[in-house]
């Protein structure tokens, strides 16, 4: 006969298994007050983790360091993000927290590159080109998006970021899109972007020495310009130019989120002061192109928010990459010699293309031009 005891007893029993099994055993959730997550580098692990921020990285090369640190920018990988308060956030916060970033990721097998036409189209015109990426690259995704179908890409990835939009929406040029898209699609997506006038060499399995962990490194790069003479304003923005023709990333890299970060924000002051229109070609480099691609790949290098500045020889600048010819990691970040993205350019220490460094070669089409102002050279 079920007794009142019996019943009490059999009841706290259930509710205390209830308890026990609906409860959550998540662990404790990150808060965005710490707006860059650093990881506390455990001393037994430090043949995991990256002790020099630059050093040469030919397998068999003794390192060659510049400042100590291991970079901070990792958060876990356990765990949900706790719900936020957009509103409240700064828009580079509002994309750490959309798009968090990872390094011990796998790189997104993703090629990613842009053109009016795509290959199944009778006008596409660089059949032979993107050819060789599909080739080089057995497996992955390939897509070639045209001008439509980025703007409702680029609308579903960033519904939660709207001033990204509106930025992209406003800018005046087509070039300035295409910049703008290639930083939106890694941010979001990661993988490869390059232009459609390039050329896979070889495998971006090849890109990153087989000494460097590929959970260590989360975006790779490669040097467009090395202009080792006095009158290098004349011709170049930066006495060292980082190419952002091609670049393949894991998504949210601080790099990433930095440079759409600073787009959008400028885009839209200059919306609001009315002087949009005022972007020329020639502002472009400056704008969005290479010269401040290049400039805050500079400032992530020097930045102690992701990287342990202590024991620091001086700032990263130009002269710890004029005159490479091998890889060199930077903390997550690989810089490639001007050989890799640029062979064949005969200038600049460049070397051809059957050099085993040799990975993409450029034909500088100016795709982004109208028809007329097109020729072999323009960038």
């Amino acid at each position: 006969m079920l007794t009142f005891r019996r019943a009490f007893v059999a009841a706290v029993f259930f509710f205390a298994i209830l308890y026990l099994t609906t409860r959550s055993t998540s662990p404790t959730i990150p808060t965005t007050d710490d707006a860059f997550p650093k990881v506390q580098v455990n001393p037994d692990s430090s043949k995991q983790a990256s002790t020099t921020a630059i050093s040469s990285e030919q397998k068999g090369s003794d390192t060659n360091p510049v400042h100590g640190g291991a970079n901070r920018d990792r958060p876990s990988r356990h765990g949900q993000q706790a719900m936020q308060d957009m509103s409240k956030l700064s828009l580079y916060d509002k994309l750490a927290y959309q798009f968090p970033y990872d390094v011990e990721t796998k790189f997104p097998a993703y090629i990613w590159q842009t053109w009016k036409w795509t290959p199944a189209h009778g006008e596409f015109d660089f059949r032979e080109q993107e050819a060789t990426w599909t080739e080089q690259h057995p497996g992955f995704i390939h897509e070639v998006i045209t001008d439509q179908v980025a703007v409702h890409l680029l609308r579903l990835l960033y519904a939660s970021v709207p001033e990204v939009l509106e930025a992209y929406d406003a800018l005046p040029l087509p070039v300035l899109k295409a910049d703008f898209f290639r930083y939106l699609i890694l941010l979001a997506r990661g993988g490869i972007y390059s232009d459609i006038d390039t050329y896979a060499i070889r495998s971006a399995v090849e890109w990153i020495p087989e000494s460097v962990p590929r959970d260590a490194v989360g975006l790779v790069i490669g040097i467009e310009a090395d202009p080792d003479r006095p009158d290098w304003k004349d011709w170049y923005s930066r006495r060292i130019q980082f190419c952002q023709w091609t670049i393949q990333s894991k998504p949210g890299h601080p790099v990433l989120r930095e440079v759409v970060s600073r787009i959008t924000e400028q885009t839209l002051k200059r919306k609001r002061a009315g002087s949009l229109k005022e972007v020329s070609d020639k502002s472009v480099i400056e704008f969005t192109g290479p010269a401040l691609w290049t400039d805050i790949i500079f400032e992530y290098f020097n930045d102690d928010r992701y990287f342990d500045m202590t024991h620091s020889a001086g700032p990263i600048d130009y002269q710890n990459f004029t005159g490479m010819d091998a890889a060199k990691r930077v903390g997550d970040v690989i810089v490639l010699p001007i050989t890799s993205f640029s062979p064949g350019v005969q200038q600049m220490g460049a070397k051809d293309y059957d050099d085993p460094m040799a990975f993409v070669k450029h034909d500088f089409e100016g795709t982004w031009k109208p028809e007329s102002e097109r020729h072999i050279g323009a960038n």
